[in-house]
């Protein structure tokens, strides 16, 4: 059983008292070993050991059994620590963030992955991303295991509204895709970002085209401001019951587009490292004083747990010598401090959260999930969590607070790798890689490497990560299917993002503008019924609407045949001068497979970009008529200003 289940057992039995122990019961099912460990020293008039249990602060639970509070979690994209005011960086403006820092306690010894996905799944099940299946953002190691809880899914089967708005990035395929997961309001972005290859062709931040609630809709403005706004909408549209929104947004990930407004600004300035990216972050911090006004003027924030934070260290904020490292060493992608420690703020007047404190203990994005649980009141799913509850630290009743240590890693390869961008974290020490050690405390920089100084706790700290691998690497070998034939998702879309082979696919439109190729690759495929399929595969999307050989918007092929390998299944057959798609029809069983066409010219031959596959085939089904998706006009919005970024590093 979970520490965070157990502190939380121990606090309600001193408060609402033996008679009580069922009611508890239904907030945090225990074993009859726990109930056993907990009745007994009440059993036996422990009145000492009563009274400290009482003297714990529970103000969080006692209101949430009330009225149970709001939740609006914000978490940006690649932002890192020293990209803001409070953190000590001089050159950027985030007035409302740094308000909201001196509103809500600070956890200033946060944690996350190093990268986008891995950093969201954790976030999501409160559970390691290597032990979910999100150890890398593409090559179809992004997608949560279907097996998993998520925040949604509790939030949820707990009776609140829940909506997502911006970026989800962990899984654009049924079973995986946010309304699969928990969420019952969605507007968001393909893929890990907009523009890469599962989005709408040609979004560029500005006027784009978003899923809402499994639908194609065209918006009006920028991106940033189209998910905060949508947020508050869903906010207001059900704030007369306890609702979770979830603001997720892509920026300041690349490529760097922002309204002039905000760039403009920081044009010129030796300390700024990308006006650009440092205007994306001021947006993001005018929209968070949208947020919080919205929420004062509806009455609702006093009774809003309202989180802010970042998914990885920074990745624009440091270039050429400019930007704020916030003293830590690494940045995006790194097993260094700068990797994976970022601010985590959260505010809750109706919870006596202490305004302005920082937590120095060691805490991560796996806590969050059972955190939200605890401070909600909400019934716990059966879920061995890797995280624990965060109560003690927060009111604070650190007496009871544990050492712990966590693990950090970077993998970002289709099967992990022991060892790999690795960290081991404790309250006192950094040991990255298995060899280098860091007395954090002295040495935030990462910059003395201590290990031959101090060989008994390299060998310790090696031998918590051993027992880590072996727990999470027993699942290694499993794969996140793509299902077809669900009457959950008619027609499913694959794209190159998830070509599931050993180098990096082609994963955003520009590297399908330039014709990127691998020559042998595969979708991995679960078909859920045996029956007739038809299968259409593309060279654009389907939004685009050209020809397979068509050099409208990059490189032009000469394909003459296309070839369909699925199970046992190889057909070929001849493309048609000026085709767009071609379609194969065909009898699958049930079961795991591989879907893996070419588009052939002579001697070469590449995996088409796209594949759209339909159960439920009918007439011009994989037309953008038949597909309900809006073809994509280039002369809408920014796009025809000529001044779209497009760019992704």
């Amino acid at each position: 059983m979970n520490d965070f289940v157990d502190q939380k057992l121990t606090r309600f039995i001193g408060v609402l008292g033996l008679d009580m122990l069922t009611k508890v019961e239904s907030i945090a099912p225990t074993s009859q070993l726990m109930k056993t460990n907990y009745l007994k020293p009440l059993m036996q008039g422990s009145a000492m050991v009563l009274l400290g249990v009482m003297a714990v602060a529970i103000p969080a639970s006692a209101q949430a059994k009330k009225s149970p509070p709001n939740v609006v979690i914000v978490i940006t994209d690649d932002q890192g620590y020293g990209d803001f005011g409070f953190t000590g960086n001089t050159a950027i403006n985030t007035p409302n963030i740094d308000k909201l820092r001196g509103e809500g306690v600070l956890l200033n010894n946060f944690h996350v992955d190093p990268t986008c996905a891995p950093t969201r799944s954790a976030l999501m099940t409160g559970r390691y991303s290597n032990r979910v299946g999100v150890w890398h953002t593409v090559q179809g190691r992004s997608m949560l295991r279907r097996r998993e809880t998520t925040m949604a899914d509790v939030f949820s089967k707990n009776g609140y509204a829940t909506g997502l708005f911006g970026k989800w990035h962990l899984g654009d395929c049924y079973p995986y895709r946010p309304e699969d997961r928990g969420f019952k309001h969605t507007v968001y972005h393909g893929a890990g970002g907009v523009g890469q290859a599962p989005d709408y062709w040609g979004n560029d931040y500005f006027d784009d085209t978003y899923i809402v609630n499994g639908k194609f809709q065209q918006f009006t403005g920028y991106c940033t401001d189209v998910w905060f706004d949508e947020g508050m909408k869903f906010i207001q549209a059900n704030k007369d019951k306890p609702f979770f929104a979830y603001i997720s947004t892509n920026a300041p990930h690349s490529p760097l587009n922002c309204p002039e407004e905000y760039s403009k600004p920081y044009e010129g300035n030796d300390k700024v490292s990308d006006a650009k990216f440092y205007g994306m972050i001021t947006n993001i911090d005018d929209n968070m004083a949208k947020l919080t006004a919205m929420l004062e003027r509806e009455g609702l924030a006093d009774n809003t747990i309202l989180v802010f934070m970042t998914d990885n260290g920074t990745a624009g904020g440091l270039k050429k010598g400019r930007g704020y490292d916030g003293n830590m060493r690494g940045k995006k992608n790194s097993e260094y401090e700068g990797g994976h420690r970022v601010p985590f703020i959260i505010r809750w007047p109706n919870g006596k959260i202490e305004a302005g404190k920082s937590i120095e203990q060691l805490t991560a994005h796996i806590d969050i999930l059972p955190t939200m649980i605890d401070l909600c009141g909400l019934e716990s799913p059966k879920v061995e969590f890797d995280g624990t509850s965060l109560r003690d630290v927060i009111y604070p009743n650190t007496e009871n607070w544990p050492d712990r240590t966590l693990m950090v890693e970077t993998q970002r390869v289709v099967d992990p790798e022991k060892w790999r961008h690795c960290a081991v974290l404790t309250d006192q020490w950094r040991l990255v890689t298995g060899t280098e050690l860091y007395d954090i405390k002295t040495d935030a920089k990462h910059s003395n490497d201590v290990a031959l100084q101090h060989p008994e706790v390299v060998e310790q700290l090696r031998g918590k990560y051993d027992g880590f691998w072996d727990d999470v690497s027993r699942e290694h070998n499993l794969t996140s299917y793509m299902v077809i034939g669900s009457d959950h998702s008619p027609v499913v879309t694959l794209s190159s993002h998830d070509w599931l082979l050993d180098q990096l696919p082609p994963w955003n439109q520009p590297h399908v503008i330039a014709g990127d190729v691998a020559l042998e690759s595969h979708w991995a495929i679960e078909v859920e019924r045996d029956g007739d399929y038809e299968i259409s595969l593309r060279r654009w999307p389907v939004e685009a609407d050209k020809g397979i050989n068509d050099g409208t918007y990059g490189k032009a092929y000469s394909y003459k045949k296309a070839r369909l390998r699925i199970g046992d299944i190889d057909q070929s057959m001849d493309i048609p001068a000026g085709a767009k798609e071609v379609t194969f029809k065909v009898h699958l069983k049930k079961g795991v497979t591989k879907l893996a066409p070419l588009f052939i010219d002579g001697d070469f031959q590449a995996t088409p970009y796209y594949a759209y596959v339909t159960h439920q085939a009918k007439a011009g089904w994989q037309s953008p008529a038949g597909m309900n998706i809006p073809v994509y006009d280039p002369s809408y919005g920014r796009n025809k200003l000529g001044k779209s970024n497009k760019a992704v590093k």
